[in-house]
């Protein structure tokens, strides 16, 4: 729903856990903002790294190229390519999903606007409605009960699984499609075609707590939302401390992660990474807010450059680091577009943190474990941490 290189959220994950009705999957792109060269596009010559790289995307492109010469499908060409190469995040996508992760990119995503979650009960109940969406202007609410979509029973189903229905995966739905949702509220039942349509993302939000301590969250690092933090930085009480919540948060543009490192960096690194031996760092830019208490809340859905973001403050010793260990995704994919417009990603490099820490199949060690309370034990620790004047 809800040629570059990146940063990537895996397929599997994707397509998982990771999934909520306003689609988490971003492309995390360095090469589209300038922040990663391309392959033989580097400082240091590297031409055997740069003919690894090329070589391996080449067999995907050939063996898709081949197959649709022979009448057969380039995307499970590629696919049976991309499972022999070995490489472990590795994917290939439809032109469809790719073109729904290019618009997670610029924070949209095509849906109806709904949020939900499974009771004990099984039941699916909405849990929020999008301001201007489809389903808002159809008079769905909060609390409503989603029976059914397009007819097809949802009691009992993964929430990921609704998420697919709402969003017609299976067809490569676009927006102007439409989906007929069944609904209840108390007594009342009924069915409500809406027409999906493409909606902006809520990737950052901002809360106060008492005592002053201001909550920023960020879903993902979508366009913009790397200034965004810096206002929130900005807007903050000077005397209280921030808690900057990742949990959740799977990956999205390394340039905006850099950019909310900046609201809390006075300059000096951010990451280092390679692309085939090519090495590179990034670094925050100078005049960020080093003053306030700052504490950082992670789990096993912080990823990719939510990971890397962490590992700086973290490492630079800037924030306290309250969760659990988070996923691990810490290498660089590169895409190829195939014949048929789906495309194929496979690994080129991998990121470090500023001490040198490898994230991928690591993850980020919290400075503390917790699991639930995690909020209030990081208004416990902003308090320990003392008036930053």
């Amino acid at each position: 729903m809800s040629g570059r290189e990146l940063f990537c959220q895996p397929r599997r994950v994707r397509r998982g856990a990771a999934l909520t009705l306003v689609f988490a999957g971003l492309l995390v792109t360095g090469a589209a903002t300038g922040a990663f060269p391309h392959p033989g596009q580097s400082d240091r010559k590297t031409p055997t790294g740069a003919a690894r790289a090329a070589d391996r995307h080449e067999d995907v492109a050939k063996a898709a190229a081949d197959a649709m010469a022979d009448g057969k499908s380039p995307m499970e060409a590629a696919e049976r390519a991309v499972s022999r190469s070995g490489d472990r995040w590795a994917a290939v996508y439809s032109e469809g999903e790719y073109q729904e992760f290019e618009e997670a990119l610029d924070g949209q995503y095509t849906g109806v606007g709904l949020w939900a979650r499974r009771e004990r009960d099984g039941r699916i109940e909405v849990t929020k409605v999008q301001a201007g969406s489809p389903a808002a202007t159809a008079g769905i609410r909060k609390g409503d009960r989603l029976r059914s979509v397009d007819g097809a029973d949802v009691d009992g189903r993964p929430v990921t699984d609704v998420v697919s229905l709402l969003r017609g995966d299976a067809t490569d739905a676009r927006a102007g499609t439409t989906v007929t949702l069944g609904l209840e509220r108390g007594t009342h039942t009924w069915r409500e075609t809406l027409r999906r349509a493409l909606l902006s993302t809520d990737s950052v939000t901002v809360r106060k707590l008492s005592a002053g301590i201001t909550v920023i969250r960020i879903s993902a690092f979508t366009k913009g939302s790397g200034d965004l933090v810096r206002d929130a930085v900005r807007q903050a009480p000077a005397d209280g401390g921030i808690v900057l919540d990742l949990r959740g948060n799977s990956g999205g543009l390394v340039s905006e992660a850099v950019t909310a490192a900046s609201a809390f960096l006075d300059g000096g690194l951010v990451a280092t990474y390679d692309v085939d031996g090519a090495q590179r760092a990034l670094h925050a830019d100078a005049g960020g807010d080093t003053a306030r208490p700052l504490v950082a809340l992670v789990d096993g859905g912080t990823m990719s450059a939510a990971e890397m973001l962490t590992g700086a403050l973290q490492d630079r010793g800037r924030a306290v680091v309250l969760g659990s260990r988070t996923f691990g995704k810490g290498s660089i994919q590169m895409p190829t577009r195939l014949p048929d417009g789906s495309v194929a990603e496979l690994t080129v490099g991998h990121y470090r943190t500023p001490s040198g820490h490898t994230v991928d199949g690591r993850g980020i060690t919290p400075d503390l474990e917790v699991g639930s309370g995690a909020l209030a034990r990081a208004e416990t620790v902003l308090s320990g941490l003392g008036d930053p004047s």
